[in-house]
């Protein structure tokens, strides 16, 4: 009995899998929990039920539950939460700013200078190893919590926002699948060069690895060497020689935001890794240069921060949407150059 696995999709951005499998011409009727549990690494029956019980099991496009009886040809899909990874996580008593929190899940306004979970070169002080921590000190926790923080999405270390978390299975189940059909809103706030030219756009570049820096991602303009990413935007406030923009975006690719935007001549300001951490635009003038400098030096990283998220709770079976301020930091930089432009002649 075999199977021909079509297609295997580990987002980077979106922390979930999605697998897809054509049942062979000889296949024996087999229930589907057991049939998928044979075939994929690091689960068990117990998470193949959940998700079938959240609609994360497709065959021939259709939702079935874990008793379907497998038979030739089917076609098979599921959304499952990606594997964690097998690090010690050990809870550390590190503040977090908890915007909502209920016995499902919870919202965390994320800070700057913060990497989201363990991982090569980080292996505490991360946002798990707070939230962790945070677990461990609430006096009752949900029968069904797994002993750990569970993540369908993640920002970048110097990325501000709204995150979710997961605290049961069947939580962090459903909200991959969420995350997978691009059913959540999710809005950016980014500060990029240039005055741009559009009120409103769209990126649609794929996005991989760089073949010259792994750690960097690149635009490509056909799938054979990117996974698809497209974000939408517009114009919130123009400044300049930089504009304030919102994001929406229909994936969530590593870097996403950033390779689009520079992709499109408007790398975000203060960028390091993809070219706004020097002036991009503007004049040659001495005292145009300490003024930038001096907006990079209240900067942490790139100027990014994760505005609003919008999600299906799977319990409370309603819409809830959650938004966040910007930093302090951010709006500072953002008055500065409010100053700068309303004084200047562009």
């Amino acid at each position: 009995m075999s199977d021909k696995i079509k297609n295997i999709d580990e987002q980077e951005e979106e922390l979930f899998e999605h697998y897809k499998y054509i049942a062979d011409n000889g296949q024996d009727k087999l229930r589907i929990d057991k049939f998928l549990i044979d075939r994929i690494p690091n689960t068990s029956r117990s998470k193949i039920q959940i998700a079938a019980h959240n609609g994360n099991i497709l065959v021939n496009k259709i939702q079935v539950k874990p008793n379907y009886k497998v038979k030739p040809k089917d076609e098979i899909s599921i959304v499952l939460p990606y594997p964690v990874r097998q690090l010690e996580l050990i809870p550390q008593n590190i503040p977090i700013d908890i915007i909502y929190e209920d016995d499902q899940l919870c919202l965390v306004n994320k800070s700057a200078n913060m990497v989201v979970h363990p991982g090569y070169g980080n292996y505490d002080g991360t946002l798990v190893n707070a939230l962790l921590y945070h677990f461990d000190q609430l006096p009752e926790l949900p029968n069904d919590y797994f002993g750990r923080p569970g993540l369908v999405h993640r920002l970048d270390k110097h990325t501000t926002g709204v995150m979710v978390v997961a605290k049961t299975e069947n939580t962090l189940t459903n909200l991959a699948k969420q995350f997978f059909d691009r059913t959540t809103k999710r809005k950016y706030y980014a500060l990029v060069w240039g005055d741009v030219a559009e009120d409103e756009g769209k990126v649609d570049l794929y996005l991989g690895r760089s073949l010259k820096n792994r750690k960097l991602m690149v635009g490509y303009p056909e799938k054979e060497h990117g996974k698809h990413a497209v974000t939408h935007y517009k114009v919130v406030e123009r400044l300049g020689y930089v504009t304030l923009i919102e994001c929406k975006l229909e994936t969530g690719r590593t870097h996403q935001i950033r390779v689009h935007m520079k992709h499109i001549g408007h790398p975000l300001f203060n960028d390091l890794e993809y070219g706004g951490d020097k002036i991009v635009k503007g004049t040659s003038f001495t005292k145009y240069k300490q003024f930038v400098e001096n907006c990079f030096k209240l900067l942490p990283g790139q100027a990014l921060h994760a505005k609003s998220l919008g999600f299906f709770h799977p319990t409370l079976k309603k819409e809830l949407n959650f938004d966040s301020e910007l930093p302090d930091y951010f709006e500072e930089v953002l008055n500065k150059w409010r100053r700068y432009s309303s004084s200047s002649t562009f």
